[in-house]
């Protein structure tokens, strides 16, 4: 990775109205449930549907129309004698650094003075890892699509899908399949969208389990331990690591 392309991009996004607008949105929200709210847990409760759709949604989009934004840019870095591998980890790098900075200012830190504990410690992580792991999507997303109307219309379907049309089809799946022992293949269908995931983990602290549903069950039936959260921390690692890597091999095959 090249350092000078990281705080480059960093310096560049760090001034950008849209990030700074972002980050001020999340923290007035932030600061608004936990005055209201007097317990902890339901100020935890009530910051899960920003972090589990605002946060996504924001990463994916704001990450791609940035990119698609600097196609004469990283034209310009790919022309210099720099490896294409570098140029491509080193914006992902510095697009997910002020993301991940943004939700800290607007979420991270009100959470970690309002409500230091195991439950608001693990909403704090649950939203950095879909701040990356959706920034990660957003590189794939703009490096296989030429078109920046298509390549932002695909990063809001895929937003959709993850956030409302998965957990639709599961539950789908589950009420057509509710007389077989199926508890094991939700388990293993569940770990497919990274909002699910990161929903289970923080309700499983705040022990909301009506608020679950049937996967936050299932997974609390066979994923409330810590070797439960180990496989699903490792699981939303890969969520970052695998669209980065399948755009970063595309993108040093790519005609610009």
């Amino acid at each position: 990775m090249n350092n000078k392309i990281i705080k480059y991009v960093i310096s560049d996004l760090l001034r950008n109205r849209t990030v700074f607008f972002y980050t001020l949105v999340l923290l007035a929200l932030s600061l608004s449930i936990f005055f209201i709210e007097g317990n902890v847990d339901k100020s935890i409760a009530s910051l899960l549907n920003l972090v589990l759709f605002v946060v996504p949604l924001v990463s994916i989009v704001f990450s791609t129309i940035y990119l698609y934004n600097s196609e004469e840019f990283i034209a310009l870095l790919v022309s210099q004698p720099l490896k294409r591998q570098s140029i491509w980890l080193s914006i992902f790098v510095g697009l997910a650094t002020a993301m991940a900075a943004a939700f800290l200012v607007g979420v991270g830190l009100p959470t970690l003075i309002f409500a230091y504990s195991l439950s608001g410690i693990t909403l704090v992580i649950g939203g950095l890892l879909l701040s990356l792991i959706f920034v990660s999507i957003a590189m794939w997303t703009a490096v296989r699509l030429r078109d920046k109307s298509k390549g932002i219309g695909l990063a809001i379907i895929l937003w959709l899908y993850f956030a409302l049309i998965f957990d639709a089809l599961l539950l789908f799946l589950l009420f057509q399949f509710a007389d077989y022992p199926i508890e094991k293949l939700m388990v293993a269908v569940s770990m497919l969208n990274p909002i699910d995931i990161s929903r289970i983990l923080i309700l499983l602290e705040i022990d909301l389990s009506a608020m679950m549903g049937y996967t936050g069950a299932i997974f609390r039936d066979f994923f409330g331990t810590g070797t439960g959260m180990l496989i699903t921390g490792l699981v939303m690692f890969l969520w970052i690591a695998l669209p980065l890597l399948f755009a970063t091999r595309f993108f040093k095959r790519k005609d610009l």
